[in-house]
C-alpha cells in the first residue's frame, strides 16, 4: 500500500492522503478581494485528487499585502468575495480548504512578478510605506521600512486574529501561519533582519515573543476543533542568520502552545542567500523538526515524482509532502502519482471516463466502463 496514498491527521482534521497543494500567490485579487480567477484558479486544483488545499498567502491588512493585487482577509468586503468563491469550489469538491495568513513586513508593496517584482515607492500610485521590526531594507534599492513600535506591534497582532476569525466564519479548515520567506513574522525571528533592543529583540528568546505572540492571537481566534500550522523558514542561507538550530526550538515553542504541524521552507529573508538546489533540497529541515519535536512535518521543495514523494513519507522523513509550481505544471499530480503507485484518488464523476482502461481501479468510484 502507498504510504503517500494513507490517510492522515492533523489534528481533528482527517486527510484521505498526504500530499498537500502548496499556497501560491496569483497576484489577482483587486483592493484584497478575491476575484472569478480565484474561482477558476482554486477550483480545478480542488478537483486533483490532493489531500488538501491551501489558499494563497492572504494579507491581514492592506499594508501587509505583498503587491497590490494580493489577496486579503481584513474587512466585512473581503470576506465576502472569498466566501463566493469557497461557496462555488466547495458545491464540486469535498477537499479540505486551509489559509495561509500572511503579512508582507519589508518585502511588501511591490509590483506583480511578471511586471518585475520591484518595490513600488510609498510616494507612487499604489506604493505604501512598509514596517518590519526594524528600519532595515530587504534590498538596497528598496526604501527604508518603519520600524513597528508598541501600537503597531499591537495593531498587526490584532489584525491577525482578526483575520483567524473571518477564517472561521468562512469555514476554513485549518490556518497555515506565514512565518517565512523573509516576511514579517520570519523578519522577527531573524538577527539579520531584527535590530531591536527591547523585549523583541537580541536574544533568541525574544526574537520569537512576537512571531509566538501572534500564534496565539490566531489560535484563540481561530476555530478550537481546527488545526493551526506554521510555515517557517529554517535557513536563511546566510552566515550568522536563522538557521535549523533556531527553528527547533522555535518548533518546540510552538508545539507547547498546541501548533498542529510544521511545514518546512527556506530562505527569502536575504538577497545574499546561497541555496544549494537539487531535488528535495529542504526534505531534511522537515526531517530534523519531526525527528526533534515529534510534530508532523509538511515537505516542500523541488518535490516533483511520485516515487520521490512516496519515499520521503514511507521512510518517515516527513509526514506529508507539498506541491507549488509542480501543481501549476500539472494540476493532475495527484492521479498520476496514485497511478504509478498503485493507489486510489478522489476524483469528479464528470472526469470517470478519462481514465486509461488499464487503471480500472485509480479513481474511487465504480462507474462501469463506456460502452
Amino acid at each position: 500500500m502507498s504510504m503517500l496514498f494513507s490517510p492522515i491527521s492533523l489534528g481533528s482534521l482527517q486527510l484521505k492522503n498526504r500530499i498537500a497543494i502548496s499556497p501560491m500567490c496569483q497576484y489577482s485579487a483587486r483592493a484584497g478581494a478575491a476575484t472569478d480567477w480565484h474561482t477558476i484558479h482554486l477550483g480545478h486544483l480542488a478537483l486533483s485528487g490532493a489531500g488538501i488545499l491551501f489558499i494563497e498567502a492572504t494579507a491581514v491588512e492592506p499594508e501587509g499585502r505583498i503587491s497590490p493585487e494580493d489577496l486579503g482577509l481584513w474587512s466585512d468586503a473581503t470576506e465576502e468575495a472569498l466566501a463566493k468563491v469557497l461557496d462555488t469550489v466547495r458545491r464540486h469538491s469535498a477537499m479540505p480548504l486551509a489559509i495561509q495568513l500572511a503579512h508582507a513586513g519589508r518585502k511588501a508593496s511591490v509590483r506583480v512578478p511578471w511586471e518585475g517584482g520591484r518595490q513600488i515607492p510609498s510616494s507612487q500610485a499604489g506604493g505604501w510605506k512598509t514596517v518590519a521590526p526594524s528600519a532595515l531594507a530587504f534590498a538596497e534599492y528598496d526604501e527604508t521600512p518603519q520600524a513597528l513600535d508598541q501600537a503597531g506591534l499591537r495593531r498587526v497582532r490584532e489584525a491577525f486574529g482578526a483575520a483567524a476569525g473571518r477564517a472561521a466564519r468562512l469555514g476554513i479548515d485549518a490556518v497555515d501561519l506565514h512565518a517565512a520567506h523573509g516576511y514579517l513574522l520570519h523578519e522577527f525571528l531573524s538577527p539579520l533582519s531584527n535590530r531591536r533592543e527591547d523585549e523583541y529583540g537580541g536574544s533568541l528568546q525574544n526574537r520569537m515573543r512576537f512571531p509566538l505572540e501572534v500564534f496565539d492571537a490566531v489560535r484563540a481566534a481561530f476555530s478550537a476543533d481546527r488545526p493551526v500550522g506554521v510555515r517557517v523558514s529554517a535557513t536563511d542561507w546566510v552566515e550568522n542568520g536563522w538557521d535549523l538550530e533556531q527553528t527547533i526550538v522555535f518548533a518546540q515553542e510552538l508545539k507547547r502552545r498546541g501548533c498542529a504541524f510544521i511545514d518546512a521552507s527556506s530562505g527569502g529573508l536575504s538577497p545574499l542567500q546561497k541555496i544549494a538546489l537539487e531535488p528535495g533540497y529542504q526534505v531534511p529541515f522537515a526531517a530534523r523538526i519531526k525527528q526533534e519535536t515529534g510534530m508532523p512535518t509538511i515537505a516542500v521543495g523541488l518535490i516533483t515524482e511520485a516515487e520521490q514523494a512516496e519515499h520521503i513519507v514511507a521512510s518517515g522523513q516527513a509526514d506529508m509532502v507539498a506541491l507549488a509550481r509542480g501543481m501549476l505544471y500539472d494540476p493532475r499530480w495527484p492521479w498520476h502519482a496514485a497511478a504509478k503507485l498503485g493507489a486510489q484518488v478522489d476524483a469528479p464523476p464528470q472526469y470517470w471516463r478519462s481514465k486509461p482502461q488499464e487503471l480500472k481501479n485509480l479513481f474511487s468510484d465504480n462507474m462501469p466502463a463506456h460502452r
